[in-house]
């Protein structure tokens, strides 16, 4: 794990126990920090200290040494054998119950809603900054050994670029790493040796969080609405993307790819205060997309372009980069291809949560049979309009099928409200013919019927896999 001596003898609250919860308090702690830790779910907060019993103080307890009353030490004599090495260091108690003068910072879930959440206010009222794990490793990069470190963001595309970064890198003998909103939490990672390359995938919400982190090269993707619960409007929700260039130092790289408005807004500044440079030796690469199995359609086109220009700046030379491309395996849920049966490709597009990141697969496929729907995040399917064409037929599934397909039979195009993902694969298949694509790109949310995007696309690679 990455560990500082800066963080040693601090103090830090930690909210929210998933993957990179645990990762920080678990390098907070063995860095030497004093640790308070929380979330809602007893579950996660028993996770802190397996298998000892001292993961389960009650909610109303006060931590010894950060709050007045009565002592409740997380570790008891009776709890069993007294902590392994750094639990000692770890109490649990609700930050929002404690005195937090004098904390060094509370650290907090990206999927925390800072912008309601009660945190952000008594932190502001404790004078106690609010951050998050991308902002503990950029305070810790000074003790490790020397590197560079590429930070991605966008509202589309970023998981897909970040892994052909890291991927080119790997091609290229480059020791390198995934972290941030993909892989494991960069916490919980072992430090590169000298000349490793971090590459970080950035969503907004961590950018949010994160204060210092100082970017060799940093690139932006595209700007479309998303997670406006969050924020005051669509262009407080650009900011937050752009602060990732205003935290950068002087002479690192700026790469902006995005045509929509914000970026282009976003760009044009950086280059007024001549910080993004023109591409470096980028021309030809997009005329062979068609060598890229994992990487079809224009917005993997826009990805693959962000990925080769941040290449280019960490040195990579342009043969192995094009080896890199070819040998690129995709991701997960991302236009991955599951399957060809009787000539019929079905494609696995689950992680395509909004209409905006539908569209550009159905622009990839001639032939499409659609399946669409979940839990909506806008009313229509404008942003996906313009590839109606190329849908031969649609199947619709979850809360917001019928909605759309309502829309789509305006459009003129044939559709089965088929409720459920198993019965549409079904349905589908039954309907394509050899040299048409099964598509699953739901163009929204999976919580009406899965407990995320992984889950569904999990359950398409079964159904898929299931049929005779």
């Amino acid at each position: 794990m990455i560990t500082a001596r800066a963080f040693a003898g601090k103090r830090y609250a930690v909210l929210g126990l998933a993957r990179s919860g645990r990762a920080t308090v678990e390098a907070l702690a063995a860095s030497g920090a004093k640790v308070v830790a929380w979330d809602a779910d007893e579950g996660a907060r028993e996770k802190i200290l397996p298998g000892t019993g001292r993961g389960t103080a009650p909610r109303s307890g006060v931590v010894e040494g950060v709050g007045s009353g009565s002592h409740a030490p997380l570790h008891q004599p009776s709890a069993g054998p007294p902590p392994r090495t750094g639990e000692d260091l770890v109490r649990l108690a609700d930050p929002l119950e404690i005195d937090l003068t004098g904390f060094d910072g509370v650290v907090v879930s990206p999927g925390v809603p800072i912008n309601r959440h009660p945190i952000a206010a008594r932190a502001r009222a404790a004078g106690v900054p609010l951050i998050g794990d991308i902002e503990l490793f950029a305070q810790a990069r000074a003790e490790l050994p020397p590197h560079k470190v590429v930070g991605i963001t966008g509202t589309n595309g970023k998981s897909t670029t970040t892994a052909l970064v890291h991927h080119i890198l790997q091609t290229a003998g480059v020791p390198s790493t995934m972290g941030g909103n993909i892989g494991l939490p960069i916490l919980g990672q072992d430090p590169l040796p000298e000349g490793g390359v971090y590459v970080l995938e950035l969503s907004s919400y961590q950018i949010d969080l994160t204060h210092s982190l100082d970017c060799d090269v940093a690139v932006l993707l595209n700007i479309t609405p998303d997670h406006l619960d969050r924020y005051d409007g669509f262009e407080a929700y650009a900011r937050s993307k752009e602060r990732l260039f205003a935290m950068q130092s002087g002479g690192h790289d700026a790469i902006v790819v995005g045509t929509d408005r914000a970026s282009r807004s976003i760009s044009n500044r950086l280059r007024h205060a001549r910080r993004e440079d023109s591409p470096r030796h980028v021309g030809g690469y997009t005329l062979m997309q068609q060598e890229w199995p994992a990487l079809q359609g224009p917005h993997n086109s826009q990805n693959a372009l962000a990925a080769i220009q941040a290449s280019v700046r960490l040195g990579v030379g342009g043969e192995i980069i094009r080896e890199a491309m070819k040998s690129y395996p995709g991701l997960p849920n991302r236009m991955e291809r599951v399957r060809e049966r009787a000539g019929v490709l079905f494609v696995n597009d689950s992680k395509a949560t909004n209409p905006d990141s539908t569209a550009p697969a159905l622009a990839a496929y001639p032939s499409v049979h659609w399946i669409l729907g979940g839990l909506a995040k806008s009313d229509d399917l404008d942003a996906c309009a313009p590839h109606f064409d190329h849908v031969r037929a649609a199947y619709t599934i979850g809360e917001a099928g019928p909605r759309f397909a309502a829309i789509l039979r305006d459009a003129g195009k044939s559709v089965t409200e088929s409720g459920v993902l198993g019965q549409a694969v079904n349905d589908a298949a039954a309907a394509a013919d050899a040299g048409e694509v099964v598509l699953l790109s739901p163009a929204c949310a999976s919580f009406d019927q899965f407990k995320d995007y992984e889950a569904r696309g999990a359950a398409f690679r079964a159904a898929v896999e299931a049929l005779a």
